[in-house]
């Protein structure tokens, strides 16, 4: 059979393109429940005001009174297939002593796929999916402030069992929590401030504890200012920005000798080893939660070294950082046969053959070459890094709610990650009636993105 790679590769295909900081393990949690938020740009966080606060902000069920329960059926990445789906039910009850409880379960399936064995021959078929279940709890602390609380438990179930020297199953039994804030009328009397950080816990791991990845701890900060607050007219302006608390980083020379490990953990002189003389780790690493929730904020520009590039990328590198050099022998602008490897002999220099020319001596000699072997700058790459890097990370998401009274709603909204590529228009309408609630939301995009024309249907019932 193939290994647990198979199932990897397909969750990395069918979510990877969107959440671009995809470091993390577990990531079907950043997926946004409600047809409701799906028609606000995925914008909740300082709204949280029915069962969907049980995932967006806890503490917004503290606000609420009486009980509700609250579902959502879509069809996830209608572009990529037509088996995956996405369910997520929701329930809110207030106790006047105690407080508000509620919960929500979250299931996606990933669909069945083809079972081969390492020659290609097919083995018969299995199937993937995630579960989530959360409890929550909240209460207020003043009139206008609350905060509140999940605690979770989740299944990922890849593969069965994985081949040859992979003696375990594909699956993963993980827990976590999350926590709320939400202040209404917060500097203005028409401003709501909300916070939520979710998914705290231990890293996440199959069937190597050594590639674990951490949990996609995420930070979201909110905004909900009511710019038309009438009987029969409400408009909301919502604003939130969500910051991904991982610390993630490629093969680095942190110590500045031109080469990746050699030492051990001890700074002891090791060939092949994956530390520097100092006792750091250089090669391919993340942070645990408790440096992550801090070294998050700047290690895409201020934490880390050199790094060092392959072809494709970070993590495809030789170990050694630069050695070769562009070469212009008569300084003329323009490229010396000689000085040059035309890899396929054609007579042409082509984009991604070796160009470059290996410099002679050892790393940080006089000289030595500041590019790898396919023209990527490895010395000195560390400087070309600033804050920009960091703020590209962060998830913007613009959303726009108007209510005709207490029955009719038209919403729009805007999802933008710059990192991930995305940047999807959305709309949606909510209508109640007698305590019953449907929404619909609609995300769309350009053409052959696995988010554009997505559909999120939600009833909410009210008693």
């Amino acid at each position: 059979m193939k290994r647990i790679a198979i199932a990897l590769s397909l969750v990395i295909v069918i979510i990877k393109p969107l959440f671009a900081q995809s470091e993390a393990g577990a990531i079907f949690l950043l997926i946004a429940p409600g047809a409701r938020a799906g028609g606000m740009g995925e914008a909740q966080v300082a709204v949280a005001n029915d069962a969907y606060a049980s995932y967006w902000n806890p503490a917004g069920l503290g606000f609420l009174e009486g009980q509700e329960l609250a579902m959502m059926h879509v069809n996830w990445l209608p572009g990529l297939a037509d088996d995956l789906y996405y369910e997520f039910l929701a329930f809110r009850k207030k106790y006047p002593t105690l407080g508000t409880v509620g919960g929500h379960l979250i299931f996606l399936n990933l669909g069945e796929q083809i079972r081969t064995s390492e020659t290609g021959d097919e083995l018969g078929t299995f199937t993937s999916y995630m579960t989530a279940m959360a409890l929550s709890y909240s209460a207020l602390i003043s009139p206008t402030q609350s905060f509140g609380i999940n605690s979770k438990i989740s299944y990922q179930h890849l593969v069965e069992i994985g081949a040859g020297s992979e003696k375990g199953k594909g699956t993963s039994i993980d827990f976590g929590f999350d926590l709320g804030y939400l202040h209404k009328e917060w500097i203005f009397p028409n401003l709501t401030l909300g916070l939520n950080l979710s998914n705290l816990g231990p890293k996440v791991s199959f069937i190597d504890p050594d590639q674990a990845d951490p949990q996609p701890t995420n930070l979201s900060l909110g905004l909900n200012y009511a710019l038309v607050n009438g009987e029969f007219n409400k408009l909301n302006i919502v604003y939130d920005v969500d910051k991904l608390l991982v610390s993630s980083y490629p093969d680095m020379d942190w110590n500045g000798d031109g080469i990746i490990g050699g030492f051990d953990e001890y700074g002891n002189s090791s060939p092949g080893n994956d530390y520097n003389s100092d006792g750091d780790l250089e090669i391919a690493h993340t942070d645990p939660i408790y440096l992550a929730l801090f070294t998050s904020w700047v290690n895409d520009w201020l934490l880390g070294g050199d790094i060092d590039y392959g072809f494709s990328g970070p993590g495809n590198g030789d170990g050694i950082i630069g050695g070769y050099n562009w070469v212009d022998a008569d300084e003329d602008g323009k490229v010396d046969g000689s000085k040059w490897f035309d890899s396929d002999s054609n007579g042409i220099v082509d984009p991604g053959e070796n160009e470059m020319v290996s410099t002679p001596g050892n790393p940080g000699d006089p000289g030595w070459g500041k590019y790898n072997e396919y023209g990527v700058m490895e010395v000195g790459n560390a400087k070309k890094r600033s804050v920009s890097n960091e703020l590209d990370r962060l998830v913007h998401n613009i959303g726009m709610e108007y209510w005709y009274g207490k029955y009719f709603a038209i919403r729009s909204g805007f999802y933008y990650d710059k990192t991930g590529k995305i940047s999807n228009p959305t709309f949606g309408i909510g209508l109640r009636f007698a305590g019953y609630g449907f929404d619909f939301g609609y995300t769309y995009g350009e053409q052959g993105h696995p988010l554009t024309n997505t559909m999120r249907f939600s009833l909410n019932m009210e008693f």
